[in-house]
């Protein structure tokens, strides 16, 4: 409950955020840890997610043709626990015609045009394969050849779901299962541009941006990430703002422990079970490097205040 927060709140507000000696003992006297699990597993999947950088302009020209969109006005979302508590947690999309709510666009039909001259255009970018993967990222740095850079993030989602092109790309035995990473996939769709626009077709799922301020990577909770340290969860089963002790491999060293305090600060298409998590590791080459090669098995611990008793 919320009064539950109140003193450790209070507490926190005047400690020295540079004191690792304090931080620590602040968790230990504060917080109970809550191991969590999915059904009887204590394991999960952990991935990485980052800010992209691609090349912009704009207008449209010969370079740069690749939409980045707004959110369209037809696009209607709703919080489906508003009508029922059964409910609560779920959210549809869609777009109404002859006064029904039907799907919205798919992947397929919005990049053969279906959008096109609605002036919704944020701006345009100089690659399909790096707009197809700002769309998984949710965020991204554009250089505009004017020589400005300037930052876009999640506006809204078609509400259509979320279909991993790397599991496709298993199963069609283009790439072996251990050898699935964000650079393989880059490098098989280098090898086959011809084939590069079916297989994003097979995501129906799209991400509408919107331009940001600031400096700060923005996630679902409205304030900035912080590299290796913000989490993406799935708000069912986990709430946002909420301290998590993860223990996992590291991307860079997979015989190497990465145990952590993360915040639960974003959420992910790709994100859903009890124990899944997507860990930002903010903007640059070395970001999408871990971020690109992590997949690693794991379990945390939610942290509760200790008044909280047994209301875990």
């Amino acid at each position: 409950m919320a009064r539950d927060w109140k003193e450790p709140c209070r507490a926190v507000a005047g400690m020295d955020k540079n004191n690792h000696v304090a931080a620590r003992w602040f968790f230990e006297r504060w917080f109970t840890p809550y191991k969590v699990l999915a059904g009887q597993s204590s394991t999960g999947l952990f991935t990485g997610y980052y800010e992209a950088e691609l090349s912009g302009s704009w207008r449209k020209t010969k370079r740069f043709n690749v939409p980045i969109y707004t959110k369209p006005k037809n696009l209607i979302s709703a919080d489906l626990g508003q009508l029922s508590p059964e409910l609560k947690g779920k959210r549809i999309s869609g777009r109404l015609q002859k006064n029904k709510l039907v799907p919205y666009h798919s992947r397929r039909e919005i990049d053969r045009g279906i959008l096109r001259g609605q002036g919704l255009e944020l701006l345009w970018v100089d690659s399909a394969t790096d707009t197809f993967f700002l769309h998984v990222q949710g965020s991204g740095r554009i250089k505009m050849s004017d020589g400005r850079t300037i930052r876009v993030g999640f506006a809204a989602k078609n509400g259509r779901p979320y279909v991993a092109i790397g599991r496709v790309l298993i199963q069609r035995g283009a790439i072996p299962k251990e050898k699935v990473s964000m650079q393989s996939i880059r490098a098989w769709i280098a090898a086959h541009p011809h084939e590069a626009s079916t297989l994003f077709a097979v995501n129906p799922s799209y991400i509408f941006f919107r331009r940001l301020k600031g400096s700060d990577t923005i996630g679902a909770m409205g304030v900035g990430l912080t590299p290796g340290r913000s989490l993406a969860v799935d708000r069912r089963y986990i709430p946002l703002g909420a301290p998590l002790w993860l223990e996992t491999r590291d991307p860079l060293q997979a015989l190497r422990p990465l145990h952590r305090l993360v915040v639960a600060q974003d959420t992910g298409s790709a994100i859903k079970g009890a124990v899944r998590g997507d860990v930002f590791w903010g903007f640059g080459a070395e970001a999408a490097r871990r971020a690109g090669l992590m997949k690693s098995r794991g379990a945390y611990y939610l942290l509760l205040p200790k008044t909280a008793g047994g209301r875990p």
